[in-house]
């Protein structure tokens, strides 16, 4: 097995699911305009993505490593790139349902594969956390390119030819099934249990240790965070500061370039510096930027606005509240994966999957109703409150990690 074709192999799949599950944005403003939905019944399109991850990943993860990781992907890329064209030909609400339904139970599978994987290839827990935030860096500018690549295939003549997008992501899709089919693997991953009963019984018993309780928790907060916010943004930008539907759309990829960029950055920066110092440092930035950016940026009187070049500068900074909520993510994972033993990693990530996709669609249905019950010059002040959570648990999640790399380290010795 060829280190640098597993890692490009995985890189190509995060990169088109990437597009695909962070459209639901772009999708929940043209189910607004197109098929006739509120805020409220749009954001439902978000639960339609994350619970089929959470419901699959919890079945599915503890035992993976018998299935295979390739063929597990391989799977999630066929059933994508079908739901693409079903989607063309769909154009309807349920269609898009149906779509981001798909493309869930797909991302399942890629991203227990993926960040088990990464286990298998990488050393030390450096070289995890750097492969960690690189391959979570890879999927934050799939979501940028989405942004563009969604508006490319918009007019205002023709309320239908942005559809013509799902064509492109089928082809994608299909490239990178015959990328992954021929990369060779080799299954080097330890199976957790004796059989199928005891491995999903193992990933249970992760559930009662106060390290993994605490963990699910912050990455929960955490994507609630993420997802609420990008999410919600291009509407933002539409109802809040007037902007074109296609402008909207392409402003929301500041958002996105700077969570790419934090994290690439991020994983440089851990090689020198310890983790919870990055974290805590941008955690207090980002709740700075709510506090003082988010006010000027409604209170920004916008005139008329035909290109990106007509909006004032203060209109750009709010999204790169990205740039210090992006270390978050990667580096939790990364940390907690470091000091769980390898069997358990798949176990780990589907726990990881299964509360970030239930946090996801929570932040989503919040966002929406503060959209349409606070007014959506309001609904992101309260992301206040999840930050001030999560600031709190990287200090905890600081000592119950140092505790448990120490004891895993002792049962090395003494074996």
């Amino acid at each position: 097995m060829k280190k640098s074709t597993v890692k490009i192999a995985m890189y190509l799949n995060y990169f088109v699911f990437a597009i695909l599950l962070n459209s639901v944005g772009i999708v929940i403003l043209k189910s607004q305009a197109n098929y006739g939905v509120d805020e409220l019944q749009a954001s439902i399109l978000e639960a339609f993505k994350d619970l089929p991850i959470a419901i699959v990943s919890f079945l599915v993860a503890s035992f993976l490593p018998r299935i295979g990781y390739k063929r597990a992907m391989l799977i999630g890329l066929g059933l994508v790139a079908v739901a693409c064209i079903s989607m063309y030909f769909g154009n309807s609400f349920t269609a898009a349902k149906i779509l981001f339904a798909t493309v869930g139970v797909s991302f399942a599978l890629i991203k227990v594969s993926v960040y088990s994987l990464i286990g298998t290839i990488t050393a030390s827990q450096r070289e995890h956390n750097s492969m960690m935030s690189s391959i979570e860096g890879v999927f934050m500018i799939g979501i940028a390119l989405a942004y563009f690549l969604f508006p490319a295939f918009n007019s205002d003549t023709n309320p239908d030819s942005w559809l013509n997008v799902y064509w492109l992501l089928a082809g994608i899709s299909l490239v990178s099934f015959a990328f992954l089919f021929f990369t060779k693997f080799e299954n080097q991953t330890e199976i957790p249990g004796v059989n199928l009963a005891d491995d999903f019984a193992q990933m249970l018993k992760l559930l009662a240790k106060l390290l993994t309780i605490v963990f699910v928790i912050s990455a929960f907060l955490f994507v609630m965070i993420e997802q609420g916010i990008m999410s919600w943004l291009p509407t933002f930008n539409s109802k809040v500061l007037h902007l074109p539907e296609n402008i909207s759309i392409m402003m929301a990829s500041i958002l996105a370039v700077s969570l790419a960029v934090g994290r690439l950055l991020a994983g440089i920066l851990t090689r020198k510096i310890n983790w919870i110092w990055v974290l805590s440092f941008c955690i207090v930035i980002a709740m700075l930027i709510v506090i003082f950016i988010l006010p000027k940026a409604v209170g920004l009187e916008v005139k008329e606005i035909n290109s990106l070049g007509d909006i004032p500068l203060i209109g750009f900074a709010f999204p790169l509240v990205g740039l210090f909520i992006a270390p978050i993510y990667p580096l939790l994972n990364s940390v907690v994966l470091s000091a769980l033993p390898q069997k358990m990693h798949s176990s780990m990530t589907g726990l990881i999957v299964v509360f970030s996709a239930l946090g996801g669609t929570l932040g989503s249905r919040v966002i929406g109703y503060l959209f349409k019950n606070e007014g959506p010059e309001n609904a992101f002040y309260y992301t206040l409150i999840p930050m001030s959570l999560l600031f709190v648990s990287f200090f905890l999640l600081k000592k119950l990690t140092s505790n448990n790399t120490q004891e895993l380290k002792l049962k090395n010795i003494s074996h």
